[in-house]
């Protein structure tokens, strides 16, 4: 691959450093109306987005997620700390499962610990969860750098134009294997859990 490659690689894993969680101390303390959760999403997920006009969510999205049982109904309109938790839980799910899926592992998330008043609740949850996303995000710096020096190890006998391209295109196809091996893996898993029962999903 050109030196083009190279700073793209750079680039990505320059992007990778900065992308991070919404840590719970920084989800307001009060409940919040659609705009306000509107706001509050998109502005601190800015750095996700891959073009400008993107939304990281909006009015519709949120309303279906209500409507399929993954996200507990807002009170008078009003969404809580919690609901934003839940929120992010369904950002990060939404791109690579079924809204099935999502349902079967948030129903007994939020059945058991949402609003639940219990010590163990879902802003511990959230936290501990997320705070493995430090080391996620340095193992995954270098499984790229790992994987862009193997697909530098192919096609190296062909013409520089062609090369190139192949290169990129066998570096993309072990990228996307991998996502691929890792939503088979996470289906497996999805499989053993129990069903939601009498929860109409609705697409």
């Amino acid at each position: 691959m050109n030196i083009e490659s190279e700073r793209m690689l750079e680039s990505i894993l320059e992007s990778l450093s900065k992308m991070e969680y919404i840590k719970s101390s920084k989800i307001p303390n009060i409940d919040l109306y659609m705009d306000q959760v509107l706001t509050f999403m998109n502005g601190h997920l800015e750095n996700a987005k891959r073009y400008d006009s993107d939304k990281v969510m909006t009015k519709t999205m949120i309303n279906n997620y209500a409507k399929n049982h993954l996200l507990p109904s807002p009170e008078k309109k009003k969404y809580t700390k919690e609901h934003i938790m839940v929120l992010m839980f369904i950002y990060y799910f939404k791109n690579i499962l079924s809204i099935g899926d999502i349902q079967s592992i948030l129903n007994p998330l939020t059945e058991r610990y949402f609003a639940a008043g219990k010590e163990l609740d879902l802003e511990k949850i959230y936290e501990e969860v997320f705070s493995l996303e430090k080391g996620q995000i340095d193992q995954l710096k270098e499984c790229l750098t790992n994987d862009y020096q193997r697909a530098l190890g192919t096609f190296t006998e062909e013409a520089e134009a062609d090369k190139d391209f192949l290169q990129l295109f066998s570096f993309i196809c072990m990228l996307s294997y991998d996502i691929y091996i890792r939503k088979q893996i996470i289906e497996k898993i999805v499989d053993t859990l129990p069903k939601a029962e009498n929860k109409k999903t609705e697409k």
